[in-house]
């Protein structure tokens, strides 16, 4: 199999990956960024942390090197607002026009999501085309009655409606 037959066949097969959508955040000399992701994955409970991978391409890969802080938004159904924001909108401060986002510890905060996972950058480490930026947990607020806002084959679903199915 070729590289390119490789690729086509990796890119089919992670569209059928339903992915949970991220909006992760961070400030930087005044300003705000953020990004729409979907590789973001829990890595310890001791210390707690998360890792994300930005593509070293996107709006916030600079200023997200820069940063101590960082926020991993987890986006519920009625944050579908935001997540079609980050997507039409330019980088910087016009993705932040849509949602009710909070300062805290100088990094944007969705006060909606149904999660929100503040972080301090504990370490990165640059693979292919993306740097695995690796947060460790300093607050995190969740919503209990929020539904996940979920990624997949180009679209976004609702995972709670899908009837009761045996494999």
């Amino acid at each position: 199999m070729g590289q390119d037959e490789i690729l086509g066949a990796f890119r089919s097969a992670m569209r059928h990956v339903a992915a949970t959508v991220y909006a992760v955040t961070t400030g930087h000399d005044g300003e705000r960024f953020g990004i729409l992701a979907t590789a973001v994955s829990s890595l310890s409970f001791d210390p707690p942390s998360l890792l994300v991978c930005i593509n070293r391409a996107s709006t916030l890969h600079e200023p997200l090197g820069f940063a101590d802080r960082f926020c991993v938004n987890v986006l519920g159904v009625g944050n579908r607002d935001v997540a079609d924001c980050f997507m039409r909108v330019g980088a910087g401060e016009e993705r932040f026009s849509v949602g009710d986002w909070v300062e805290e510890q100088g990094v944007p905060v969705l006060a909606s999501a149904q999660s929100s996972l503040l972080c301090k950058l504990a370490h990165r480490h640059t693979f292919g085309t993306h740097t695995i930026f690796i947060g460790e947990l300093i607050a995190a607020r969740h919503r209990e009655n929020a539904k996940p806002l979920t990624y997949y084959d180009g679209r976004y679903i609702d995972i709670t409606e899908a009837p009761d199915q045996q494999p």
